[in-house]
């Protein structure tokens, strides 16, 4: 999760009551983002946002901020409203037990690419009925903090634990050149999407995740909006919800 929903209190709280009653069912593991939480404080300290493809570039100089808004003060807020919630979170970062392991992005600066590295402390945490909320930061092989874009953290940790990936955004789904809602895609369809240029930037990296993460798991991948957080539970009835990605 990332995007506005981070920064407004009631939507948040709102999907952390579906993710309660989504854990009566199934395991949840909650990873998140904070891209604007991060561009503010960015511009509090004088620096710009440059974004390629989608992803922020991440000079070395910015990580401290980055690492402070991401894996500070945004973590902590959403462990604090999952408390709430009755959720028993324990926010970590993505290294944390050796969760993902990470190359270096140096187009992109102080950015890992993430792949599935060592399960046993989630494993630990979710056979405790805890919920692990990651920040998107990662600790590179030299000790260097990494900035990691959230769908792709959220695709690597899914690919961890062998589970079932819904990627969220502040739109309903994959939309289509009519801006209308595209219930299932496949990778072909995806594909033509993209070379039409209907798909591109953040989403671009959304789609990216999923299909990286459904081909490995020979699984469909959600992607789903998350203003109306009800939808959600459908999931729990195998109901359709945003769009399938379909594998």
């Amino acid at each position: 999760m990332g995007g506005r929903l981070l920064q407004e209190r009631a939507a948040m709280d709102a999907l952390l009551a579906v993710c309660r009653q989504l854990k009566q069912q199934r395991p949840v593991i909650i990873v998140h983002g904070g891209g604007d939480q991060v561009d503010q404080w960015l511009a509090q300290f004088g620096f710009t946002t440059e974004k390629i493809d989608g992803q922020r570039v991440s000079p070395p100089e910015q990580m401290p901020i980055i690492c402070g808004a991401l894996d500070g003060a945004v973590n902590a807020e959403l462990v604090s409203r999952a408390m709430l919630q009755q959720l028993n979170p324990v926010g970590l970062n993505l290294s944390a037990g050796g969760s993902l392991q990470f190359t270096l992005n140096t187009r992109l600066g102080a950015v890992g690419l993430a792949r599935a590295g060592e399960a046993k402390l989630v494993n630990i945490l979710l056979q405790q009925g805890f919920t692990p909320v990651f920040s998107s930061v990662g600790i590179g092989s030299e000790g260097q903090l990494l900035n990691v874009n959230a769908d792709l953290a959220a695709a690597a940790i899914c690919q961890l634990v062998q589970g079932e990936l819904v990627l969220l955004t502040d739109v309903p789904g994959i939309l289509d050149s009519q801006m209308q809602l595209i219930a299932e895609l496949s990778p072909a369809g995806a594909a033509e999407l993209v070379a039409s240029g209907v798909i591109k930037g953040g989403m671009k990296v959304k789609l990216d995740a999923a299909l990286e993460t459904g081909q490995a798991l020979q699984r469909n991948i959600i992607v789903a909006g998350w203003k109306e957080p009800e939808n959600l539970l459908k999931l729990m009835r195998n109901e359709p919800v945003g769009t399938c990605i379909l594998f």
